[in-house]
């Protein structure tokens, strides 16, 4: 479970999140939070994306907890949440337990700068250079 801390009931900072080394080759990282089970999981309509970061440089060991724009590491750019703003928006879900997937992809390339992406834009931009994946799922239901 997600702490509150990290929701729009709480602080809606960021996590705290780590990885260990990419593949070799690897030249940049992305990463894409998202909820699949928008608005409602017993009837999901969308996937609700709440942060995108791309050309996280390979070394990078994670990031820290409430990392805000600024404190990206060197490099870094953001793309657009679903509330057409950069940087990391909170669970929040209407109703019922969501899922909030952490995906982190290492890429056989640095992207271009692609202004402000959309999770579509990306994923088009990636596609072919995607070395290796990996996901983590954390859920959140609101206490009312």
């Amino acid at each position: 479970m997600i702490p509150a801390r990290h929701t729009c009931d709480g602080r809606n900072t960021s996590p705290p999140l780590t990885w260990s080394a990419p593949p070799a080759g690897t030249r940049s990282l992305v990463l894409i939070v998202d909820d699949p089970d928008a608005p409602d999981p017993a009837a999901p309509k969308m996937t609700w994306v709440h942060w995108i970061l791309y050309n996280i440089p390979p070394q990078t060991p994670g990031l820290g907890e409430a990392v805000a724009d600024g404190e990206l590491p060197d490099g870094t750019l953001a793309g657009l949440n679903d509330w057409q703003r950069t940087g990391y928006g909170g669970p929040c879900p209407p109703i019922g337990t969501h899922r909030y997937f952490h995906k982190l992809f290492a890429l056989d390339v640095v992207l271009p700068d692609l202004g402000r992406p959309d999770k579509a834009a990306l994923e088009r931009a990636m596609h072919g250079h995607v070395l290796a994946s990996s996901e983590l799922i954390g859920r959140y239901r609101r206490q009312r």
